[in-house]
């Protein structure tokens, strides 16, 4: 088992596009604890109303929404007692924080004894988690923490019944606001849990039990910086796919792809979202919109790439890509346009190039430079602007053996990398697979 650390917080990274539509809900079990919500611990939202809440009454259903209500923040008691909880165990270490994706879970209903369980279970979830594609394809881009939130009781509220209410870190429940399969969380404890590893990009919270359920946080950014949050069952086989499923949320900032009959035709602007769009086939290949580009290709999920009607909650006036992918259906792929997001996603917050010999100080010409970049990552190394070919696809170099002269002057080594896949072709996604990292090689 892997060393038992606290790592500290840093400032996120400037680079995170956008105001993401990330993540935080609260809640607990309803009629049984209190509601809690996602905002940075000890601080609520100026309304504290409801929140809403995506769920999934069972393997292979289309998800539904609720809205849950919301709770008050953190007491001075509970802030306390997480401070001194929360140790971050190391799961997969693939490269520096700064230049990985992070993705941190955190435990409920495990008790002090059973924190090595938990870390099992971790495991066997991503393991789950990352076979599906795209994260097979980008193992390598990856972090995963474990953060041990230590409960009273073993198991969580709401399992098997209705009635069960068990003590834990995190207030995990099922029957939320009354349905059963709804797997609800302390978000404001989740906040406090989830800093305590190093940059979180990602959050999940993985409860202890065997009962089918998850939940899926999509309304509210985190203070943090993280990019959603999504809650899965710990023994249950088909729980995974509720985390898989809101990862097409959070990090490809995908719409979701089923409709409810009530919301009726679909009468406002054209949707941000890649993979939800007003124009039909023929009018995204005529404008050059949106998934045009992946028109007429079989898709991983099974048929051809077109526009099909009925999207975004909408049954009429919105067009998805494709018949029932991943963002519809759980247990299905995600779809050829929703992988290229995916895969633009995962690059948002993972660098395609790591340098392993820093970049802030000047290096010798007898010195090794090193770098690790991702699994099928094309390396070019220059020298002053103009490339070694035979260098290509090197690691390491010397920039002696790559003609640095010992002429006295200051010259400069740069190694170019790019991720040529042909999962990506928009060229505007294309840029986040490109990185660059330059060398002053002293004199």
């Amino acid at each position: 088992m892997p060393p038992t650390h606290r790592i500290p917080g840093r400032t996120r990274r400037a680079a995170l596009w956008t105001a993401a539509t990330g993540v935080a809900l609260a809640v607990a079990v309803a009629a049984t604890a209190p509601a809690s919500t996602a905002t940075a611990a000890g601080s609520g939202p100026a309304d504290r109303g409801s929140e809403r809440v995506e769920y999934f009454t069972g393997p292979g259903a289309h998800p539904r929404h609720t809205e849950v209500p919301a709770a008050a923040p953190l007491s001075a008691r509970e802030r306390a007692e997480i401070k001194g909880d929360g140790d971050v165990v190391p799961i997969v270490r693939a490269g520096p924080t700064g230049s990985k994706l992070d993705v941190v879970f955190v435990g409920d209903g495990y008790t002090a004894g059973e924190q090595e369980d938990f870390h099992a279970d971790v495991r066997a979830k991503w393991s789950k988690i990352s076979a599906v594609e795209p994260y097979a394809s980008y193992h390598s881009l990856f972090n995963v923490w474990a953060v041990d939130a230590v409960s009273r009781q073993s198991g969580v509220s709401g399992d098997p019944a209705a009635d069960v209410v068990k003590d834990t870190a995190l207030g995990s429940g099922f029957f939320c606001d009354g349905i059963e399969r709804l797997l609800c969380v302390d978000t404001h404890k989740v906040e406090a849990y989830a800093t305590k590893a190093a940059d979180p990009d990602l959050v999940i919270v993985l409860s202890n039990s065997a009962k089918y359920g998850g939940a899926g946080y999509n309304d509210i950014t985190s203070p943090s910086g993280y990019d959603g949050i999504a809650t899965a069952s710990s023994d249950n086989a088909q729980s995974d796919q509720v985390a898989v499923h809101e990862t097409g949320r959070s990090l490809g900032k995908l719409a979701d792809e089923y409709w409810y009959d009530e919301y009726g035709d679909h009468q406002g602007a054209e949707p941000r979202e890649a993979n939800t769009s007003k124009l039909t086939a023929a009018q995204l290949v005529a404008q050059q919109k949106k998934w045009y580009r992946w028109i007429g290709e079989t898709s991983p999920d099974g048929g051809a790439v077109g526009a099909y009607e009925g999207g975004g909650y909408h049954p009429r006036g919105l067009y998805r890509p494709t018949a029932d992918s991943i963002m519809r259906t759980l247990g299905r792929e995600f779809n050829l346009p929703g992988r290229e997001a995916m895969i633009a996603g995962f690059h948002r917050h993972a660098a395609v190039l790591t340098a392993v010999t820093p970049t802030d100080r000047a290096v010798r010409r007898g010195t090794k430079v090193g770098v690790e970049a991702a699994d099928g990552v094309r390396l070019r190394w220059s020298v002053d602007g103009r490339e070694v070919r035979r260098a290509r696809g090197a690691s390491a170099v010397t920039p002696r053996a790559l003609g640095v002269p010992a002429d006295g002057r200051a010259h400069t080594l740069s190694v170019r990398a790019t991720d040529p896949t042909d999962a990506v072709r928009a060229p505007e996604l294309r840029t986040g697979l490109t990185d660059t990292l330059t060398w002053r090689v002293r004199r």
